[in-house]
């Protein structure tokens, strides 16, 4: 009987571990089920490039659509999963057929968090399925709020205000990005922000976004409120783990971040069932616990490392975290786990938009952030990895 793997999720993670199976080796049957109707893609342009109107679609796709032919891999597009047995070895598909599987990647990603659905001028911005509204709003310059200045938040408002749309852009955080940066680089933002003509304002914790006459209105707990014809919610992912749940796969309690729980070998708690990428709960190399990573790079590297364990390897996953953004021309570049608590070091000039900074816990480096300076991100990266001081 041939071997047989199924890969649940098209996106960047599922696609790297198919293809890191067929690179070390493995012979048998690889399945990639999909949801979304499209052609694997990368996710990064689409708020920025893709709503923007750069890029089209065919420009960010992950692979050509004759790779999978050419590497033996059935892509199956627009074929929702409904259930998993795991006594049966099976996986049920939305249209009542079963595929039979010896092994199994859950590379199910996320969705977009939306606490407050119903209103129809609200948007989200998470898959290409999202993008033909927004970007007609912004190629219209449509006055737009954007609830959220996280990543997504705030390259959806750096895109929208290059095409021209008065934007209000609202924060639960005292500064944007607060997950990320540390007080004084999330200062620098909520400048670089305003300085852009964008309308920052934080501290809003939202009570409800509704329609009404004018439009569609935010309101905060504290009384304030802001309309506009168009409000996009950026306020984090929800990991899709509903198949695994159901499953009786053991996943990690939200406040520990959430997702499936995996090993440093990317595998679940049931034999021969893997998880990878943003949706996988997993050990954190360096500082000790566990984390769940929400960036492309962190994706692609988690599934190929996960892939070439299914076909056989051991090498565990202890890849330090990298990501970056792009908002208004500038390239801001994160590593390791910066924290607010750490001493923050600077090289270079905060006010030049040229700059490292470092994050420092009792004199190691454990997170670095920086616009201009990639070759220096990059020792950074290993510095975090060494478990090393500034000027080791």
């Amino acid at each position: 009987m041939s071997d047989r793997t199924v890969v649940i999720g098209t996106g960047i993670a599922g696609v790297s571990a198919a293809a890191a199976m067929r690179a070390a080796g493995y012979e048998g049957s690889i399945q990639l089920l999909g949801d979304e109707p499209e052609l694997p893609y990368r996710r990064p342009p689409v708020s920025k490039e893709i709503v923007r109107g750069d890029k089209t679609a065919d420009e960010i796709r992950i692979k050509k659509v004759e790779w999978y032919d050419q590497q033996g891999i059935g892509l199956r597009r627009a074929t929702p999963v409904v259930g998993l047995d795991l006594d049966a070895r099976s996986v049920g598909l939305a249209d009542g057929t079963s595929l039979g599987f010896d092994r199994l990647l859950l590379a199910t990603g996320g969705t977009a968090r939306q606490p407050w659905p119903g209103a129809t001028g609200a948007r989200t911005l998470r898959d290409l399925a999202d993008v033909p509204p927004l970007a007609g709003e912004l190629a219209s310059a449509t006055p737009m709020i954007v609830v959220g200045a996280g990543l997504i938040g705030s390259e959806i408002a750096a895109s929208a205000r290059a095409a021209g749309c008065h934007v209000t852009l609202l924060e639960a955080g005292d500064l944007p990005m607060p997950r990320l940066l540390p007080p004084a680089l999330g200062q620098m933002y909520a400048d670089v922000h305003r300085s852009e003509g964008t309308d920052l304002h934080t501290g809003v914790t939202v009570e409800s976004v509704v329609d009404g006459l004018a439009g569609t209105t935010v309101r905060a707990v504290d009384g304030r409120s802001w309309t506009a014809p168009v409000v996009v919610v950026a306020v984090g992912m929800q990991p899709r783990t509903e198949l695994a749940e159901a499953a009786g796969i053991e996943l990690a309690a939200p406040g520990d971040g959430g997702g499936i729980l995996v090993d440093a070998h990317g595998r679940t708690s049931v034999e021969g069932v893997f998880a990878a990428g943003d949706v996988a709960n997993q050990p954190r190399p360096v500082l000790g616990g566990r984390h769940r990573v929400e960036h492309w790079q962190g994706a692609q590297n988690h599934g190929t490392a996960v892939g070439r364990v299914m076909a056989g390897g051991d090498e565990p996953f202890d890849e330090v975290p990298w990501c970056w953004s792009d908002q208004y021309g500038l390239n801001l570049q994160v590593v390791g786990w910066p924290d607010a608590a750490h001493e923050l070091v600077v090289h270079g000039s905060l006010d030049d938009r040229d700059f490292i900074a470092y994050l420092l816990d009792d004199g190691i480096v454990r997170g670095a952030v920086s616009i201009g300076r990639p070759r220096d991100v990059r020792k950074a990266r290993q510095t975090i990895s060494d478990r090393a001081s500034l000027d080791a």
